[in-house]
């Protein structure tokens, strides 16, 4: 397959893009003990600095998927990397805990912009047959960012300090935010502005997040049940008044009329929401009970995202040729039997045992993700590829969140207000046992939406 000149642009700016996410998020993960030492901060606050992120990345997730079908998909793009480069700056120069989650959420924010609207470029820039394997490829990219985050960042966070992260993914948004502003090219799609969306159910969805995932991190005091549950009311209410509405930021119809879409995005929020918070896990595990340097528990944690990145192309290509339902649910099979072993983590663990897990999750994760991301994108038209993304991309994120939210339920009902450092080791391995073990069971459920979601009929082919 040979690229134009304009293509190779396109998919390199969203593939140094999508890169640099996954890398400060995974690179992240393994300063966190080194940023809880700094601060002095409780293992539930310490959880924020990762779910701060994904908070703001699934509040405006939605709204930027809606509004870029009508104002421009570039325009997001460009705008999202601007955010980017700002608070990683922010963020490098926080003199406490409170500074650094905020630039996170502002960080989140920027994130939104640019994962939203990264997949309906590339498939606005390639033609049908070849969707697959150009959205295995930006799979690939998340992938290797999330495979050199460990191994770098763990590398970096002992030598030269956790906030070198920072500054490095400053530099690297600077770079690719210049590039978009010189070769990404104008907008090759046409842009509905025939009408203005409505925001009112925004006003819904964005406090109905918030005050669930704040919630959740106050429990199992009765303020933090009674918030869980108002915010989940309320992210009800937000569906109910989209489906009503003229002109929606989120179109509902594609999940009640189009079971393809609905389905498919329904596994991938299942899949993230059963394995984003292994690595946070893991890289707590490998450094609290194997007493692990940064350096040495990323070298370990690196295995799972090479299988990842190594495979994704060829499962997004072989998706172009058979149904994705078939490799996707295989995928996430192999997803449920690691977090099953995972499970069963003990101060004795071998570390080999570990590392052919994590490899188990990375080809479980491969297979799942670019087959299910081409799905979702042709199961739409072309109009609507802005939204699609987006959906796609607020499923993943809240999955994440998810996942998080599920970690700090367990933390806080183990271990309530204590540091890590500080909680006995039998203790910890209780809490992510359990958490591992409840992870496996929602990637069992998760099966059932991706093998039965229906077949590929390209739309547009």
């Amino acid at each position: 397959m040979l690229f134009t000149r304009k293509q190779f642009s396109c998919l390199a700016i969203v593939f140094t893009t999508s890169f640099m996410g996954s890398f400060l998020i995974s690179s992240v993960n393994l300063a966190l003990p080194e940023i809880e030492s700094e601060f002095n901060i409780e293992a539930i606050k310490l959880s924020w600095i990762v779910t701060a992120f994904l908070l703001s990345s699934a509040m405006f997730l939605l709204p930027s998927g809606g509004l870029s079908d009508r104002i421009g998909v570039k325009k997001f793009f460009r705008f999202g990397i601007i955010v980017f480069v700002l608070s990683s700056l922010i963020a490098s120069l926080s003199p406490n805990a409170d500074l650094l989650i905020a630039s996170r959420f502002l960080q989140g924010i920027g994130a939104a912009l640019t994962s939203a609207t990264g997949p309906a470029i590339l498939v606005s820039s390639f033609p049908p047959q070849h969707r697959g394997r150009v959205l295995g490829y930006s799979a690939a990219s998340v992938y290797m960012g999330l495979a050199f985050g460990p191994f770098v960042g763990g590398f970096i966070t002992q030598y030269a300090g956790w906030r070198m992260l920072f500054y490095i993914s400053t530099f690297v948004g600077l770079v690719v935010a210049i590039l978009a502003f010189l070769h990404l090219g104008e907008e090759n799609i046409e842009i509905n502005n025939s009408k203005r969306p409505s925001f009112k159910g925004m006003a819904l969805f964005m406090p109905g997040l918030l005050i669930m995932v704040y919630g959740s991190s106050e429990i199992p005091s009765i303020a933090g049940w009674a918030m869980l549950f108002i915010g989940a009311f309320m992210l009800l209410m937000f569906w109910i008044v989209e489906s009503k509405l003229e002109t929606p930021l989120f179109n509902t119809k594609l999940f009640t009329k189009n079971k393809l879409f609905a389905f498919s995005n329904l596994a991938a929020l299942i899949n993230y929401s059963a394995t984003y918070a292994i690595v946070f896990l893991l890289s707590l595990y490998l450094q609290k009970i194997k007493a692990l340097s940064p350096r040495d528990a990323g070298m370990i944690l690196i295995a799972q995202p090479v299988v990842m990145a190594s495979l994704s192309p060829v499962a997004g290509r072989l998706s172009d040729k058979f149904q994705a339902r078939y490799l996707a649910s295989i995928g996430m099979g192999l997803c449920a039997l690691g977090l099953f072993g995972f499970a069963f983590l003990t101060e004795s663990t071998p570390i080999w045992l570990i590392v052919i897990l994590l490899f188990n999750m990375g080809l479980g994760f491969a297979l799942f993700s670019s087959p299910n991301m081409n799905t979702i994108m042709s199961s739409v038209e072309k109009q609507h590829y802005g939204t699609a993304s987006g959906t796609s991309a607020t499923m993943r994120v809240i999955g994440q969140m998810t996942s998080m939210i599920i970690v700090t339920l367990f933390f806080a009902g183990f271990f309530a207000n204590e540091s890590i450092k500080n909680v006995p080791n039998q203790v910890f391995l209780n809490a992510i046992n359990w958490g591992f073990a409840c992870f496996a069971i929602i990637c069992v459920v998760g099966i059932y939406f991706s093998f039965f979601r229906g077949k590929i009929n390209r739309i547009d082919a």
